[in-house]
């Protein structure tokens, strides 16, 4: 197997990469495995002082909770892997304040973290509206977890495709062009074959006879959109080093019985 760099979306962080020589159950393995595998920080548990918002504090506890936080995995372990086992310390939890008095709407960045490293990614989150001389007042204590206990605990989006291959037959646009989506013919009338990518693939694929369009599952374009804690580089590394663990505990165990 082969992994080759495509594009990039510097606006969402989007990353599609083609995996060559490769099968769809090892391209859906690794989809799982950075949906539910890979772990990121997240509020788990918060202490509220003071909450005079219209919210209830468990509506308060559970936006926190929603909130992706930028993450560090080299500096924290998972609880359950912790050597603290699972009491709760500085390797595997951080712990995040706020304090606030209205009248304002109180944002994701206005939270206080005791590691610098550990943030809100999209600071004008909002969490509630206060109003005048209502106020509120947390602890909040967010540690390393997994999608697979809670979404909120994903790192992205992971989706897969197999490789198309286009064939063009100019000879039998004038029978369908009305049939194709404008976005492909280039300033000539003619079809671009470059053009046809993303969902225009789909829009195309038995439209008309003059596009044809065969997929390779052997060969498969590979697309992460991350919600924020990691970059997708990180999600990607993260999760095929997850994958060879398995692999290797997998095989010892094959040997051992």
């Amino acid at each position: 197997m082969s992994l080759s760099y495509v594009s990039e979306d510097k606006k969402s962080g989007r990353v599609t990469f083609l995996l060559k020589e490769t099968t769809p159950a090892f391209a859906n393995a690794l989809r799982r495995t950075i949906i539910e595998d890979v772990p990121t920080m997240a509020i788990e548990d918060v202490e509220i002082v003071k909450n005079g918002s219209a919210l209830y504090d468990e509506m308060i506890a559970h936006r926190l909770g929603l909130i992706p936080l930028k993450t560090d995995l080299k500096g924290y372990t998972p609880k359950d892997e912790c050597t603290c086992a699972g009491a709760g310390c500085a390797k595997c939890t951080v712990v995040l304040t706020l304090k606030a008095k209205g009248p304002c709407i109180v944002l994701a960045g206005e939270l206080k973290s005791k590691d610098p490293k550990i943030k809100p990614v999209f600071a004008d989150t909002p969490i509630v509206e206060l109003l005048k001389n209502q106020e509120l007042e947390f602890e909040a204590t967010a540690q390393l977890g997994r999608g697979k206990e809670h979404v909120k605990w994903s790192p992205a989006l992971a989706w897969y495709e197999y490789e198309p291959t286009v064939t063009i037959h100019q000879d039998k646009v004038a029978a369908c062009k009305d049939k194709l989506p404008p976005q492909i013919f280039d300033k000539t009338g003619k079809i671009d074959k470059k053009l046809i990518v993303g969902s225009l693939v789909d829009a195309c694929d038995g439209a008309c006879e003059a596009v044809t369009i065969e997929r390779n599952p052997t060969s498969v374009l590979f697309h992460v959109e991350p919600w924020g804690q990691l970059s997708a580089r990180e999600i990607v590394t993260a999760a095929f080093d997850i994958l060879a663990q398995r692999f290797t505990d997998f095989d010892k165990k094959l040997s051992d019985a």
